[in-house]
């Protein structure tokens, strides 16, 4: 699926294909929630790198995420994340991973394209969220302290959403 997003200003759109574009994963990390979230939560897609294309890349601004090791609680280091904002706005756009150069994961937030509801909602790293944030338990609902062993690929395969 053709996916185009942009920011809240209109200084950067984008495009890109997107074989995974249900947006199930709601992320309650600390990251996600405090840069791109909104009801505590963000919400990433899957798309292909090569695909991307964008205007106003000039206003593109990239931040990598400190990281607490909680084995040594006095050091921290940058996260792998390279999260892609908008410099005028503050929208947040995608984010890639140099160990998965392929792969590029815009926000769903900053999508126009109308994008298909999913079968069921994924909330990842609940240790993380926010005591102010009520998690929805429903039917539809499944729940993971940290991240769940399924990729984003194989959630869409298993309910034969991958648009390939």
């Amino acid at each position: 699926m053709k996916l185009s997003g942009s920011c809240r200003c209109g200084a950067v759109r984008f495009t890109l294909n997107s074989p995974t574009p249900v947006p199930y994963m709601h992320c309650y990390c600390t990251i996600c929630r405090k840069s791109a979230g909104g009801g505590g939560y963000a919400i990433n897609l899957g798309g292909d790198a090569d695909t991307l294309e964008v205007e106003g890349r000039e206003a593109v601004e990239m931040w990598r995420a400190p990281i607490d090791d909680p084995d040594h609680p006095d050091h921290t280091h940058l996260g792998p994340s390279h999260r892609h904002f908008c410099k005028h706005c503050g929208t947040a756009l995608w984010a890639e991973d140099p160990a998965w150069p392929e792969l590029v994961h815009p926000f769903a937030s900053a999508i126009d394209t109308p994008l298909p509801t999913p079968p069921e909602r994924v909330h990842i790293m609940l240790d993380f969220k926010a005591p102010w944030v009520e998690v929805p338990s429903g039917p539809n609902d499944v729940h993971f302290a940290r991240y769940p062993e399924e990729s984003l690929e194989d959630w869409h395969r298993r309910h034969g959403l991958l648009d390939r």
